[in-house]
């Protein structure tokens, strides 16, 4: 099924709710006048339109394939990769100091948006690159950025994240992975990495002419757990000071993880110092690693919630199109007994408005979120910190979103969404992991109630629910949402126990991710009507009435399993529960 760009809602959300006339306002991001936001947008949803959503299925039926250590991909990503670094897409939010456009992220995530609807599996090598950009921005030493950022920013070189291991899964800190400093040599002031890394994401390949792995380690000495962890660049080949490449690192890919979906994304078992000479250079300081690690993290969350909307939209793109032409039965009710096309039966339109509902708002607080996150780059400080609070809310209930949206896909097939060829159950099979990786959204949701709630004493995610409140003083069940989830946060602020509050995480997170995606909803309908009766104020009308007639109460239909405490999940024991 092909691929059509959403490109007038994008740009709109962009207006709305990531407000970027007024990023504009500031000379940072001055370049991103309107006339550039939509040529953005529509280039890059004609580029993935054209380019990259072709290879969507090859991808799935042929996928990824390891051979004598190296990946083999189906043919055409290797020329559908080139002609993305020819275009320049992976630099749009870099600094232009280092190669980028000094784009806001907010029109960088739009652009992208467009790449991972065309083919998700395929966006990922070029999202893992964007999480090493910004963690060495932040970290990296002038001359490891002036060494290496040129050519990860065009996307010549690409970037992963080395984070899991077999043993430690979720807890990094407990990984094994070595790294010990280097005294004299060729390579001194260095050191020497071995160790095992899983589901390395686009950890080989040959689409670009080097890999740069961003690794975890542990010193010698270094305390026990994540205080003890730092970050080391370890390319495939070695980096001459001049920038030519040198020898292969001793590292390799040892297998592929067999997986459900995104088949043509290889997610290696990466193998570090087999013959002993695997060399990486340390990125900041010793044991401070974990800071670093979260910078990458946080970014790579915002990305894989836009995950979330992207599966959503190809979708409802492609059950909306089935809907129209599948015809089957008379509509009931109706004299005339010819048989009509499926969307018009109104469980299946039910289907399809709660789709483009759920999807419409997911892609509204993404874009508030990159709009937040702009805001505190341009150093309002009160701006960063909501993006902060926002940043698991996004990578949890986008990816939740996701999931719903494409299991509703298939529904709306019937039974022939549970046959492959139509192309239905990938996009479920695809967007299964996004609620997984890059910290489950269980762990998001229990970084909301431990960590994020706690940010002024509750004061940041409470200042924005009072907005939210003031601003929708006219639609009630808002207004109830936006007071249920500031008496859930105060209780779990001051009277309930530890176990208490993650047992209530993450519908306590559904319930203040759907309030804030319809306010903007609202926002959005609200605009489009002062512009006039066309189609887009009369689809933004339906589309927020939707969401706040009838997502939102199911949002607050979650109370009671955010305030039920974690009693009942421990009234039978482990073997009992478990059996």
């Amino acid at each position: 099924m092909s691929f059509t760009p959403p490109t007038e809602e994008q740009v709109f959300a962009l207006r709305i709710s990531a407000g970027i006339a007024e990023l504009a306002s500031h000379a940072r991001f001055a370049a991103a006048s309107d006339d550039l936001i939509e040529a953005v947008v529509a280039g890059a949803g004609q580029f993935a339109a054209g380019e990259w959503a072709p290879l969507n299925r090859i991808g799935d039926s042929e996928g990824a394939r390891l051979a004598e250590g190296g990946v083999s991909l189906p043919e055409g990503f290797a020329a559908a990769y080139r002609a993305y670094v020819e275009a320049g897409w992976g630099g749009m939010a870099a600094p232009e100091d280092q190669g980028g456009q000094g784009l806001p992220l907010a029109l960088a995530i739009a652009a992208f948006e467009n790449l991972g609807t065309a083919n998700m599996a395929f966006s990922l090598l070029p999202m893992l690159t964007l999480g090493a950009i910004e963690a060495l921005v932040h970290h990296g030493s002038a001359a490891q950025q002036a060494l290496y950022l040129p050519k990860i920013v065009t996307g010549e070189w690409s970037g992963t994240m080395n984070l899991t291991e077999p043993q430690a899964g979720s807890d990094v800190g407990a990984l094994r992975t070595t790294a010990t400093p280097i005294a004299t040599g060729p390579h001194a002031g260095k050191y020497r990495i071995a160790g095992t890394k899983i589901f390395i994401t686009w950890g080989e390949h040959e689409l670009t002419r080097n890999i740069i792995h961003l690794l975890l380690a542990r010193t010698p000495g270094a305390p026990a757990g994540s205080k003890g962890i730092s970050l080391f660049i370890v390319p495939k080949f070695h980096v001459e000071p001049d920038g030519t490449l040198g020898a292969r690192n001793d590292l390799r890919a040892v297998g592929l993880e067999h997986k459900l979906g995104i088949h043509a994304s290889p997610t290696c078992v990466m193998s570090y110092g087999d013959n002993g000479e695997c060399i990486g250079e340390l990125v900041g300081e010793e044991c401070g690693g974990l800071r670093a690690m979260f910078t990458m993290m946080n970014h790579a969350r915002i990305n894989v919630g836009a995950q979330g909307v992207q599966i959503a939209e190809r979708a409802l793109q492609q059950a909306g199109a089935y809907a129209r032409e599948r015809v089957q039965s008379a509509r009931a009710g109706a004299g005339d007994k010819t048989p009509v096309a499926i969307v018009e039966h109104p469980d299946v339109r039910r289907m399809l408005l709660r789709m483009r509902a759920l999807t419409e708002g997911a892609r509204a607080l993404l874009y508030y979120t990159a709009g937040q996150v702009d805001r505190g780059t341009l150093g309002d400080s009160a701006a960063h910190r909501r993006a902060d609070l926002l940043v698991p809310l996004v990578k949890a209930w986008c990816t939740d979103i996701g999931v719903e949206v494409a299991s509703l896909g298939i529904q709306v097939h019937g039974g022939m969404g549970f046959i492959e060829e139509t192309g239905a159950a990938q996009h479920l099979r695809d967007a299964r992991i996004a609620p997984i990786y890059e910290g489950t959204n269980g762990i998001q949701a229990a970084d909301l109630v431990t960590r994020k709630l706690g940010m002024e004493g509750g004061g940041v995610l409470f200042a924005l629910l009072d907005e939210i409140a003031a601003d929708a003083d006219d639609v009630m069940a808002l207004a109830d949402l936006c007071k249920d989830c500031k008496a859930i946060g105060e209780w779990m602020g001051s009277a309930a126990s530890l176990d208490d509050k993650l047992a209530g995480s993450v519908p306590f997170l559904a319930m203040c991710a759907s309030a804030i995606a319809g306010w903007q909803l609202l926002r959005q309908a609200r605009a489009a009507k002062a512009t006039g009766g066309d189609s887009l104020a009369r689809a933004k009308d339906v589309v927020s009435r939707y969401f706040l007639d009838h997502l939102v109460p199911e949002a607050r239909g979650l109370k009671q399993a955010a305030i039920g405490g974690a009693g009942l999940l421990y009234a039978l024991s482990a073997e009992e529960l478990a059996r």
